[in-house]
């Protein structure tokens, strides 16, 4: 079991981690999501003990992780940007983490290179990026850990190749101790696979839970009510996470049991009503744009800057930027791509 308790790191002014506390249990897929700089890789990178955090405690199996070498041999670090010696091949990547990892399993090894169909004595130099964190999977289930923490691994896999890597996990974790932790911004990618999800928010923990227990707390309906006054009453009565309207079709997103939603909702008499699925990307958005992250916000920042700094014209400011808030352009270098 992993325990990270009360844990911040800063970088100068840039504080990456705030007062994280979670637990990670044993033999479950948990993933690690969060927006680009909410923290993630930073969180990884304290697990494994590559960098120090400033406050709080992270203990894996009851051990401090940080400069321990016994317990190091207990995990494998897979970066989104890992650094391989020049000219080296897979057989001598296997061989260097022999020599670190006394469980290594050089016969998995060779046989997960065959089933990837990967060339033991190619430069690793000439991989593509996929191939690379085929690579770095291999080695990592081949060391035997009992933590794989993953960040971004599977950015850059084709989708056979990720279904590939998710049978593998649960494979492993059916026959022996095998806990992975995976960062990523994909939501999809995760959804199907874990356990157990932590959402991480510019650096804090928004929430840590049970991924079918997430979804079971967290409801989409749409309903037609008869007057504005019930669709008020209605958001002081829910825990409203988010709400808004397609024509006469309102949309609430809210927190709680499915049967209180719906008998608030049935006791304003609506013309209409239906529970949707609700996907974890919905899940993150909602619960993001309730800690203040709100797209709209991000874009009427850039709105300002590029008005301050190139004095253009107001309105051009807003024909340019507005098709990126709508979905139906991106804005790069002052121009509409």
């Amino acid at each position: 079991m992993i325990e990270i308790k009360n844990c911040s790191k800063a970088f100068g002014k840039i504080q990456a981690v705030n007062k994280v506390t979670m637990d990670i249990g044993e033999r479950e897929v948990f993933g690690l999501i969060g927006s680009n700089g909410a923290g993630k890789s930073t969180l990884l990178r304290i697990m494994a003990g590559i960098i120090r955090q400033d406050r709080g405690e992270v203990l894996m199996d009851e051990e401090p992780v940080f400069e321990n070498e016994r317990i190091k041999e207990h995990f494998f670090y897979i970066p989104d940007d890992a650094y391989i010696p020049a000219n080296y091949n897979a057989l001598d990547m296997a061989e260097f983490y022999r020599c670190i990892y006394p469980g290594f399993q050089q016969a998995r090894f060779e046989t997960m290179m065959k089933q990837f169909h990967l060339d033991g004595k190619r430069k690793i130099s000439t991989f593509s990026k996929g191939m690379k964190k085929q690579l770095l999977v291999i080695l990592g289930i081949s060391t035997g850990t009992k933590y794989l923490f993953c960040d971004e691994t599977f950015d850059g896999l084709d989708p056979v190749m990720r279904q590939a890597v998710k049978s593998i996990f649960a494979s492993e974790i059916m026959s022996r101790e095998f806990t992975p932790v995976i960062a990523s911004h994909n939501l999809r990618e995760l959804e199907d696979i874990c356990d157990h999800i932590g959402l991480l928010h510019q650096g804090g923990i928004l929430l840590s839970r049970d991924l079918e227990d997430m979804k079971f707390h967290i409801y989409k309906i749409q309903c037609v009510l008869t007057d504005k006054k019930k669709e008020e009453e209605l958001k002081k009565e829910l825990d409203v996470l988010k709400t808004e309207h397609q024509g006469s079709l309102l949309l609430i997103t809210a927190r709680g049991t499915r049967r209180e939603i719906m008998e608030k909702i049935q006791a304003k008499n609506p013309l209409f009503c239906e529970v949707l699925p609700l996907t974890l990307e919905e899940i993150f958005i909602s619960e993001t744009e309730v800690a203040g992250y709100e797209v709209k916000n991000l874009f009427q920042r850039v709105y300002e800057i590029l008005f301050q700094r190139t004095k253009m014209d107001p309105g051009i400011c807003h024909d340019r930027i507005s098709p990126c808030i709508s979905g139906s352009g991106t804005y790069s270098d002052g121009k509409m791509e």
